[in-house]
């Protein structure tokens, strides 16, 4: 397990700056592959797919149990069998850590 889902996400209401691109890649390889950069750097993404509605659901409402403990929110996307997610800082405009931390936590959920 990542060392990134053991730590907690700090508020964070802007005068900061986001991570650089390089910075992000960086942290990117700490998490599992389904994870990407946009190509803006600003964001980090993954889609999953699932065998049905419940699995679907089941991984989305894990995701918002992490989301509201960490107070720190992805924008998801989800249908029968599928759900995105898509996280950034949008106090910041672009990519912080707790963005990552949120990830590895996630990744947690997914471990094979």
């Amino acid at each position: 397990m990542s060392s990134l889902s053991e730590k907690k996400c700090k508020p964070c209401e802007g005068g900061v700056a986001p991570l650089t691109r390089d910075e992000a890649s960086t942290m990117l390889v700490s998490l599992r592959p389904e994870w990407s950069l946009t190509p803006d750097g600003k964001a980090l993404r993954r889609a999953d797919a699932f065998k049905n509605f419940y699995h679907t659901m089941a991984f989305v409402n894990a995701v918002a149990y992490i989301a509201n403990t960490e107070d720190h929110h992805p924008d998801i996307e989800c249908g029968y069998n599928y759900c995105r997610l898509e996280y950034t800082t949008h106090a910041i405009g672009g990519l912080s850590e707790n963005d990552f931390i949120c990830a590895a936590k996630i990744d947690a959920l997914t471990a094979r």
